[in-house]
């Protein structure tokens, strides 16, 4: 094998250096594409770790669809390597920062659907972001966190800009920009004056949607998740110790072993 692999340390677990090292060359090019991975034996001598720290690394690629065994033969890249799942590293699990990266991630995403939406709304999808709206309202005045009510108005939004990969694209995040919303509703429910900034944002965005005017759709949302962050950091230190951190916890998926 002509590139070097390095040593694991202790740290984190040394099945997840190893797998790390060997998945960072698959997709760089340098294991390519049918490429046997190198034996047993020899990865034990350049990683300096066990055989069960081996074969547990090899596991993990084959979990994420980048090597494949055949029988007899060893182990090879996959002709079409997988895309790795996204994998959050836990050391950022339950920070404020890795809520405001979230919403980072909301803003780049939130500002364009939303201008999208105002250059190709119908009456449909009009009607189905002010059926969200209200049913965002009434979620709250019940004294519900607003959560789900909260993503399907972001998602009738997403629906009214008629991308379809914009859509397959939000779905997929879901799973993440959900943690992400959950941390910041709760913040926000904590004081009326935050809880009103969000329903002012949400009738901005919305009425700019409304009015067909994309320049307009796209600031409004954009200034709302500046304004969640916003909100996020001046979170008073009680709320992060003994809520924040336990509900941005959904924000870390692992991936098997």
């Amino acid at each position: 094998m002509a590139s070097r692999l390095s040593p694991v340390t202790s740290g984190a677990r040394l099945s997840e250096q190893v797998a790390q090292q060997l998945a960072a060359q698959v997709r760089d090019g340098t294991l390519a594409p049918g490429a046997k991975l190198p034996t047993e034996a020899r990865l034990v001598e350049q990683f300096q770790v066990s055989r069960t720290v081996v074969r547990e690394a090899v596991a993990r690629l084959k979990s994420q669809g980048l090597v494949d065994s055949r029988q007899g033969s060893g182990v090879f890249v996959c002709a079409s390597p997988a895309i790795a799942p996204l994998n959050f590293d836990p050391r950022h699990a339950g920070s404020r920062q890795a809520v405001v990266q979230m919403v980072v991630v909301r803003r780049a995403l939130e500002s364009e659907v939303a201008a999208l939406a105002a250059q190709r709304r119908t009456a449909t999808g009009l009607r189905r972001i002010r059926q969200a709206v209200a049913a965002l309202d009434s979620a709250v005045q019940a004294g519900g966190d607003g959560v789900e009510e909260d993503v399907r108005l972001h998602r009738a939004m997403a629906d009214a800009a008629g991308n379809p990969f914009l859509i397959d694209t939000l779905d997929y995040l879901a799973q993440f920009l959900r943690g992400a919303t959950r941390v910041t509703r709760a913040n926000e429910a904590r004081r009326a004056d935050f809880a009103q900034q969000v329903r002012e944002e949400h009738a901005a965005i919305v009425q700019a949607i409304e009015a067909g005017d994309a320049d307009a759709a796209r600031a409004a949302a954009a200034r709302h998740m500046d304004n969640a962050i916003r909100r996020i950091e001046s979170a008073d230190p009680a709320f992060w110790r003994q809520q924040g951190a336990r509900l941005a916890q959904p924000l870390v998926i692992r991936q098997a072993p």
